[in-house]
């Protein structure tokens, strides 16, 4: 076991301290994973780098387009000022585009463009050929634990304010 990798205790009941000692390691894993996703497409050359916060929005909108930035910023858990600062350059890069709101022509709606789609695809190959390889690397009962934990692990999002999906 490495030393930047602590050991996994077995579960225990959990008081203050616990929670305190759960807390600080889970915030770790998470944020050495987010570092190596980030990396990720960086070290591959198959894919030309799309920073994270450019490709969370593009996941949004490859599942919902058009949207109004609005209605993206309130999903990613942004300010909407942040996300028109986001979609300028990608409206540039042709990865999105905005347009008029059909239903409110005072509003604008921004849409997944193909090139963004393309984007996106590329993005999530390289991170999930990379996730899998990782997991491929773990014994079946680590494998079996990370798969058991993502409910609750989509349960933490939420109870932190990970915003509803858009419906």
């Amino acid at each position: 076991m490495s030393p930047h990798h602590p050991a996994v205790s077995p579960p225990r009941p959990l008081g203050p301290l616990g929670n305190a000692v759960d807390a600080r390691l889970l915030t770790d894993a998470v944020t050495r994973l987010r570092r190596a996703l980030r990396a990720a497409a960086g070290d591959d050359d198959s894919v030309e780098a799309l920073p994270m916060a450019q490709a969370e929005l593009l996941q949004v909108l490859g599942e919902h387009s058009p949207v109004r930035v609005g209605d993206l910023a309130a999903r990613r858990g942004l300010a909407a000022s942040t996300v028109s600062g986001l979609i300028g350059p990608m409206i540039a890069a042709g990865l999105v585009a905005r347009a008029t709101d059909p239903a409110d022509r005072r509003a604008s709606v921004v849409t997944l463009t193909p090139a963004g789609r393309s984007r996106l695809d590329a993005w999530t190959r390289v991170h999930e050929r990379r996730m899998s390889a990782a997991l491929a690397s773990l014994e079946e009962g680590d494998r079996s634990a990370v798969r058991a934990a993502l409910p609750a692990l989509f349960r933490v999002a939420e109870h932190l304010g990970e915003a509803a999906p858009l419906g």
